[in-house]
């Protein structure tokens, strides 16, 4: 009877390894390396799949931007909670880890003397990862006409960046050649950073952060990577959700995007709350108004998806 009671404790023991080893892999699965074997690409930019299980291979597919004022990458509420979130909506996230400028460029000003990681290496990053994705979107289970992406904060603004730029092939530059569009099919823009160039409501550490000490002054830089100001009439459909009690990026970032996406007919949904902050993600608080805005994304996007 005891042989037979440790047996089956470490049948269970066994069992419950198993289950966790697998669980595991179905939240995530390695990360990948979207510049492996070119030069001048980043080893540290990585791309990490969050797939739902069924594999029909007409997914939705959201590429996801943390926000982190182009100085660093949120690890709380923008990366792995979104991924899993999605997951669980039946959505293939792919959280990318783009390059910025590091905490020590933001404590010390030692880009003054040696450039890293500016404008436009970001947007390098996100079109690297358009075209790997659908270059490789039988594999993933995802329609390569279906793919967006979601940002946070600077990734909101890095997001629209790439919608506007995505005429602009920065992939040429660095050896390679698309072979597909570099357009996202939509935006998701989270307490986003718009502007550049409005003195009332520019968010200077992002401003400092994309364009380095030097080019941050330069007024061509920043009008022509303000959001507001070049909105194009093909621009994709826009999920715009921010909160008039926003601490870091102030709200009005947001009312001159939605005026900019009016104005050019471009279809989207802005949805503006009094409550929740900003830098919440996927964790708004209780109690405010942002709680429901996961809610609202998911049938935004069903309704694109149709």
């Amino acid at each position: 009877m005891k042989y037979k009671s440790t047996y089956i404790l470490r049948l269970r023991f066994f069992a419950f390894f198993i289950i966790l080893f697998y669980s595991t892999r179905i939240w995530s699965q390695e990360p990948i390396h979207i510049w492996k074997g070119i030069k001048g690409g980043s080893s540290q930019v990585t791309l990490t799949p969050y797939l739902p299980s069924d594999n029909n291979g007409k997914r939705i597919a959201v590429i996801i931007c943390p926000g982190g004022s182009y100085c660093w990458l949120d690890n709380k509420n923008e990366r792995t909670t979104v991924g899993k979130w999605l997951q669980q909506e039946g959505i293939a996230a792919f959280v990318l880890q783009y390059r910025t400028s590091g905490i020590p460029a933001f404590i010390t000003h030692y880009r003054l003397l040696v450039p890293h990681n500016e404008y436009p290496a970001m947007v390098q990053d996100v079109q690297q990862t358009i075209h790997w994705l659908r270059l490789h979107a039988a594999d993933y289970g995802i329609d390569p006409n279906k793919i967006g992406i979601m940002g946070f904060s600077a990734g909101a603004h890095l997001a629209m960046l790439s919608a506007e730029l995505a005429h602009v092939d920065f992939l040429s530059s660095m050896g390679v050649h698309s072979i597909v569009s570099l357009r996202p099919n939509f935006i998701a823009a989270i307490y986003p950073v718009v502007t550049l160039s409005d003195k009332r409501f520019v968010h200077k550490r992002s401003r400092r952060g994309l364009l380095g000490e030097w080019k941050k002054y330069s007024k061509t830089m920043r009008d022509s990577l303000s959001i507001e100001k070049h909105i194009t009439p093909n621009l994709p459909p826009v999920f715009l959700v921010n909160c008039i009690d926003d601490p870091i990026v102030k709200y009005q970032n947001s009312a001159l995007l939605d005026s900019a996406l009016t104005a050019k007919h471009i279809p989207h949904l802005y949805i503006q709350y009094k409550t929740g902050g900003h830098g919440f993600g996927s964790n708004p608080k209780p109690f405010t108004e942002a709680i429901s805005w996961k809610k609202e994304f998911v049938n935004w996007i069903k309704k694109i998806d149709g």
